[in-house]
């Protein structure tokens, strides 16, 4: 027992994850659905139109650059967040030190508030549409009830993420479901007034008038500034280098640490390909859609406006929803973070606290108009702290270094990792200030560069020495935590399988209920053999999509709080 009064003032964020709080594939599948189907996919999707991609670059490079993000986490990702259940906040001080931990730490603190900030503003800037509250255009608000409605949305957020994983996972799991179906019959519902404007008939009769509308109305080949636009290779990297911030950054082992398995890595498909591939392809169709029937260009539109005129009623609480399984994953995140930097503080308070801060950052809109930006230079700021950790721990290894050897030392920090980290800037930025190559594919280059100059300075500086008594130590403390979790777990709740009747039939109704709103919008489509037809079909749509939205929900949450009442 003396062994295990060394943790009692450690928060267990800093120790790697108890065998007993593992979670099966089904929990990632959910979370990557939910937290990439986001409120941003609207404006995403109208980003490919503004830079003039074509019809087949978009189905063919987002769906190519998405399996290499997949793969990318699966590979990389997951296999070190696996063997050494910490987060990467936690484990890049084991090796770089706490001043460079720190200094990165408030970075991504930073980058994720800002991101969660986004979110909320987005979800707010739905809502303002729904009560005729004026457009936000300005850097600041000018709007008191805007400012309201980014206090409530932001509380909730905060609420559900300073719980933790399981809340996160639980609320993601909830609402994944639902937003691919809203996605997709977004889109069915929107195409017959496209092909209406494009072929004069409400629905595509082959694969060719998909694509004749698609380069007609959606992905002409030509930017908002009247030239051609990017071709299928920007399109690739555009979904490769989305986020490289997480896969090859290395933040998404604070998610994946607690995968029973390697290979769970490949749940994330379900972020990539249903997610980001379909919602960004949908959220394209929808916005044109939305821009024919109002008379608009696509760029013109606010996420209220695509939503409302794609899904009705329901589509406020899709930009909402969307806006928070994002929002909430991020904050949780950003609270990891400051607890790494504050770590006599718990995760929950160090949420809290950021929590506050991006509800206050969120009243400002331009954190929005300044997202995408903001999201593409993250990843290249943190993609060489990914290398660093990637080198130390797959690489050394391998070729004889010592892995934690700069802890082994006793240094307060890494000087080979602090260089590295800020050659890998100078040679990430540099080349986007050359112009040698498209931006999308920076992150890359700058990975090698900056693996390859970590192994040579930490070479240099004591990484091929071996520290046995060290060594050892390290050794004897993982089994000490190993053997102080295995002691908590004897007391920690055991989930009992939730089979009564009542949970399976409200499951089933929350799907019965998706199943209607897919036939619904199916119907739009297939079902209107003329203008006044489909308008009239659209209409029972917006109608009777809510209200299977609110049943879903419903039912959908009643299930949820069951299976969590039988615990014992």
């Amino acid at each position: 027992m003396a062994n295990h009064q060394q943790f009692d003032k450690i928060d267990e964020e800093q120790l790697p994850v108890a065998k007993h709080k593992l979670h099966d594939w089904t929990h990632f599948a959910g979370l990557y659905a939910a937290e990439h189907v986001a409120a941003t996919e609207f404006v995403i999707g109208a980003t490919f139109v503004a830079l003039g991609a074509k019809t087949m670059d978009i189905i063919v490079g987002l769906l190519i650059g998405n399996i290499l993000a997949v793969l990318s986490w699966t590979l990389i990702t997951t296999p070190i967040a696996v063997e050494t259940r910490l987060s990467l906040y936690t484990y890049l001080n084991k090796i770089a030190g706490s001043s460079m931990s720190k200094l990165y730490n408030w970075a991504n603190v930073i980058i994720f508030t800002v991101i969660s900030a986004a979110m909320v503003t987005v979800s707010a800037s739905g809502v303002r549409f729904a009560f005729d509250i004026p457009a936000q255009l300005d850097w600041y608000p000018t709007n008191l009830w805007f400012v309201l409605i980014v206090l409530l949305v932001g509380i909730v957020v905060v609420f559900v993420a300073i719980y933790g994983f399981n809340a996160v996972s639980d609320f993601s799991g909830v609402a994944a479901p639902w937003l691919f179906v809203m996605f997709t019959s977004g889109a069915l519902v929107l195409m017959p007034a496209l092909s209406l404007d494009v072929l004069g008939k409400t629905l595509p009769s082959s694969w060719a008038d998909f694509v004749s509308i698609g380069d007609q109305s959606i992905w002409t080949g030509v930017n908002s500034d009247g030239q051609p636009g990017i071709g299928i290779w920007e399109v690739i990297g555009f979904g490769w280098a989305a986020n490289s911030i997480t896969h090859f950054g290395l933040i998404d082992m604070a998610l994946l640490r607690f995968a029973k398995k390697k290979s769970y890595g490949l749940a994330t498909s379900t972020g990539m390909l249903f997610g980001h591939y379909i919602a960004w392809i949908s959220a394209g169709i929808m916005g044109a859609g939305a821009a024919v029937i109002l008379g608009k260009a696509i760029v013109e539109l606010d996420p209220g406006d695509v939503a409302f005129y794609a899904l009705g009623w329901s589509g406020f609480v899709i930009v909402i929803v969307a806006g928070w399984t994002t929002a909430i994953t991020n904050l949780y995140r950003a609270g990891l973070a400051a607890q790494a930097i504050f770590s006599n503080q718990s995760r929950r308070n160090t949420t809290l606290i950021v929590g506050i801060g991006m509800v206050i950052i969120g009243c400002f809109p331009f954190v929005f108009t300044k997202f995408l930006p903001l999201l593409t230079y993250a990843g290249l700021l943190v993609v060489p702290v990914g290398a660093i950790v990637f080198a130390e721990h797959q690489i050394f290894p391998k070729i004889g270094y010592t892995r934690y050897w700069a802890k082994y030392q006793d240094y307060a920090n890494s000087l080979p990792a602090v260089a590295s980290w800020g050659l890998g800037l100078v040679f990430g930025f540099g080349l986007n200030f050359l112009d040698v190559m498209s931006f999308y594919y920076l992150f890359i280059p700058t990975w090698f560069f900056t693996i390859i100059v970590y192994t040579i300075l930490a070479g240099m500086y004591g990484a091929k020495e071996q520290y046995p008594e060290a060594a050892a130590k390290e050794q004897q403390f993982n089994k000490d935590v190993v053997a102080y979790q295995q002691a908590l777990a004897t007391k920690a709740p055991v989930l009992i399988k939730d089979n009564s009747a009542l949970s399976k039939v409200l499951k089933g109704i929350g799907y019965l209920a998706l199943a209607i709103t897919l036939f619904l919008a199916g119907k739009v489509l297939f079902g209107s053999p003329n203008e006044g037809s489909y308008i009239a079909n659209r209409e029972t749509f917006y109608f009777y999509g809510f209200i299977c939205t609110l049943l879903y929900f419903v039912t959908a949450y009643w299930a949820l709080q069951r299976g969590k009442v039988l615990q014992s």
